[in-house]
């Protein structure tokens, strides 16, 4: 069990898992905006607020925590980015940020209309930065795996799909935006759906490519043993998010289509909107299904282990509930659209489970903030492990390699 820590102690162990916390939080204030049942009440569209600004306070927080933590111990950051599962995170930053950004996009300014046009073009102008980082941990954090990091398909979980998921994210946002920026500049909504689709084409083909290995590494592996088997719902994220993304799009489309003036016999054309609605909610449907596959081999991974052995609470339990929220998220949309009272109910009881399993974690959360013994840093750990241990007793130090780290975040 991890020892009570002082302030520069907790300073030094707060890792990028802690934004988790963010889209967590994101998920939920997203899921009060859209609740089936009274959606449009002025109880959800409060709730929807106050998390959304408890959200930003956390994420102003955690992104000053994280700046002390990387100035005052610079050594840490080159710690942290070579190791195997504790840098992937480093992608829950602009996913974090890019749920406030829709949420700031769809409630503050859509339904309350709050700053105008002025705070929207603020809005787009941090989309553009939060894509900006997106493709940089994409791009940059499989880099660092294939050149910096040792893997083993052992060792893989789920948890290899964060620095990919952040472009779908962004995505979504990018759609969001799309719709709130027409009014004001077509030019401005085509450029950003333009994105935001390219964004997500790109994110979905790493992420299929991804859970094949996944798959694969459950059939000859077994489920991730001990806390490492909460990764299992992250594959409800891309897929959720994907499906909502693509939903927008279709949406947005079928609204912007055709382009007046434009002489295109694609974007000229009065039925290329309909058409192109029309298969973005097949898709959208897909993937839904999808996740819902995936929900059922995370369900049975986790009755798995816990009927084997006991799972510690870590921090990485907040990692649950971005996936189940915007599974939740893309089942009350299709309802919108399909009008199929099975996605309203069925949503409406998953955007319940999910809201519950965000105050049980937050409460464990917050009962441990104050000892510090939340605050644990893998990277930092596996260090001590190898000042303790000689070349002669571990070859794998010798060739560079890292501990079994599956269990440690």
């Amino acid at each position: 069990m991890s020892t009570k820590k002082g302030i520069a102690d907790s300073i030094r162990h707060f890792t990028p898992v802690w934004f988790t916390v963010n889209m967590g939080t994101g998920a939920v204030s997203i899921l009060f905006g859209v609740f089936p049942y009274g959606d449009q009440s002025g109880a959800c569209r409060i709730l929807s607020t106050a998390f959304f600004f408890f959200n930003l306070l956390l994420f102003v927080l955690f992104t000053v925590v994280s700046i002390i933590r990387y100035t005052r111990f610079p050594d840490v950051w080159g710690t942290m980015i070579r190791h195997p599962v504790e840098s992937l995170y480093l992608g829950t930053f602009p996913m974090g940020a890019a749920t406030l950004i829709g949420v700031g996009t769809t409630v503050l300014h859509g339904q309350y209309g709050f700053g105008g046009q002025a705070f929207l073009y603020t809005l787009w102008g941090l989309w553009w930065i939060d894509v900006a980082l997106s493709i940089l941990c994409c791009w940059g954090v499989i880099y660092v795996m294939i050149t910096k990091q040792c893997h083993s398909l052992r060792q893989m979980t789920t948890v290899w799909l964060l620095p990919v998921v952040t472009l779908i994210v962004a995505s979504s946002a990018g759609g969001e935006l799309a719709q709130a920026l027409h009014p004001y500049s077509v030019a401005s909504a085509l450029t950003t759906l333009t994105f935001a689709i390219l964004l997500v084409s790109v994110g979905l083909m790493h992420t299929f490519m991804i859970l094949i290995i996944y798959l694969h590494r459950l059939l000859l592996h077994g489920f991730p043993p001990g806390a490492g088997i909460v990764s299992s719902f992250i594959p409800l994220g891309p897929m959720g998010q994907a499906g909502f993304s693509i939903l927008i799009i279709g949406q947005t489309m079928k609204k912007f289509l055709p382009v007046l003036g434009n002489m295109s016999p694609l974007l000229g054309n009065a039925q290329t909107g309909e058409i192109i609605f029309a298969l973005c909610v097949c898709i959208s449907f897909l993937l839904w299904a999808f996740a819902t596959m995936w929900l059922g081999y995370a369900l049975l991974g986790i009755q798995y282990v816990l009927r084997r052995t006991r799972v510690p609470f870590k921090l990485s339990f907040w990692g649950m509930i971005f996936p189940n929220g915007v599974y939740a998220n893309l089942t009350v949309a299709l309802y919108q659209v399909l009008d199929v009272p099975f996605f309203r109910v069925w949503g409406a009881i998953y955007s319940v489970f999910t809201m519950l399993m965000w105050i049980m974690i937050f409460y464990r959360t917050a009962a441990l903030v104050p000892t510090g013994r939340i605050f644990e840093a893998p990277c930092l750990e596996e260090v001590k492990m190898w000042e303790n241990m000689s070349p002669s007793d571990s070859p794998e130090r010798e060739r560079g390699e890292h501990l079994p780290v599956a269990d440690n975040i």
